[in-house]
């Protein structure tokens, strides 16, 4: 079955960085965009950055251009996004993404803390 298991949230001071990681299982993964999505409390989620199937383009939402990089390793089935720069406002449970057929599939989610 399809599973998505993201990694290497925490807590980060504004200004730092963090990478996240997204690996993936149960389909073949260079033949599908991916994306990432986060949630704040209180918030819906938001697509943040959709990776193309072969990782050569990705677009991204206003709030995270020249900020967050997204990109992937299709021989290690695994989704990353580096994150500079970090604001307090981009706190929140980010998830990775595939839509298969007719089916969304989601990780568990990794939380990121932007505090001082």
């Amino acid at each position: 079955q399809v599973q998505l298991v993201e990694s290497g949230g925490g807590l980060v001071q504004p200004g730092g960085s963090l990478t996240l990681s997204c690996t993936a299982s149960g389909f073949t993964f260079s033949k599908y965009d991916m994306s990432w999505y986060r949630q704040a409390p209180g918030k819906e989620r938001e697509l943040v950055a959709t990776i193309t199937k072969s990782g050569r383009s990705t677009n991204y939402a206003d709030s995270v251009k020249g900020r967050f990089t997204g990109s992937r390793d299709n021989a290690q089935n695994t989704l990353y996004l580096q994150m500079n720069s970090l604001k307090p406002e981009d706190t929140a449970v980010y998830y990775c993404n595939s839509n298969i057929g007719w089916s969304a599939y989601w990780g568990q989610g990794t939380q990121v803390t932007v505090s001082s």
